[in-house]
């Protein structure tokens, strides 16, 4: 499928407003855009149905499209590390991604080794019809856009994370400010951060690991996440 074929993931998207876990299924089957033809599975979000806070990645890394759940790499463990350190219970929590399959290429020279490549916006805005689904069905209090193509899943193309990390966003799902339709315009917070994959790869790891517990605190008690507070 080329990239100027792709239908997005509307079609696939069931009729009505289906549970969250009707929704994962539907996805499963989803052809919105080329990647299907290269990744194991889709990749769809998990954690609680009705969590006060989600965390929105770029994709599925090697190890989550291998397993079928998000987050359960490298990135993952410190990101579950980072929630504890910044006072955000688990169950209070949902994690998914703004793309649901792997966008990779080969290792050069052959093997078995499939290198990460970013998404592309044509990508985002195809999986887009997903994450606005899932946001509606979870009703997030707050949303943490963890790296630039999650906030740009949110926010459209012009936005940056390290122009706007560490602060409380106001942002809507009917598209005053998001990317997505529907939802009725109830208005939500975005917290952005940097993603936890770019924390392994820093030089100063530790500064920022800290960095990250930091913009996540902030996001835990903008509406009362961490206190499971209204």
């Amino acid at each position: 499928m080329a990239a100027n074929e792709c239908p997005g993931a509307g079609p696939f998207l069931p009729a009505g407003r289906p549970a969250l876990g009707a929704l994962a299924e539907a996805a499963r089957h989803c052809q919105g855009c080329e990647l299907f033809e290269r990744a194991s599975q889709l990749v769809f979000g998990a954690g609680s149905p009705h969590a006060r806070i989600m965390l929105v990645g770029e994709q599925p890394g090697d190890a989550e499209d291998k397993q079928g759940k998000p987050f359960v790499g490298r990135a993952g463990r410190l990101l579950e590390r980072a929630l504890g350190d910044a006072g955000i219970a688990a169950e209070n929590s949902n994690v998914t991604n703004a793309v649901k399959h792997f966008r990779c290429r080969d290792a050069p020279g052959g093997g078995k080794r499939r290198i990460h490549q970013r998404p592309d916006a044509s990508q985002v805005r195809a999986c887009g019809p997903w994450l606005s689904a899932e946001i509606e069905r979870v009703k997030p209090r707050v949303i943490v856009a963890l790296g630039a193509t999650a906030g740009k899943a949110l926010f459209g193309c012009s936005f940056r994370i390290g122009a706007h990390r560490g602060r409380a966003l106001p942002w809507s799902i009917d598209g005053d400010r998001g990317a997505g339709p529907g939802g009725g315009g109830r208005e939500r917070t975005v917290a952005p951060t940097i993603h936890p994959a770019a924390v392994l790869r820093a030089a100063h790891r530790d500064s920022a690991f800290a960095g990250l517990v930091h913009d996540l605190a902030v996001a835990s008690v903008v509406r009362g996440v961490a206190a499971g507070t209204t």
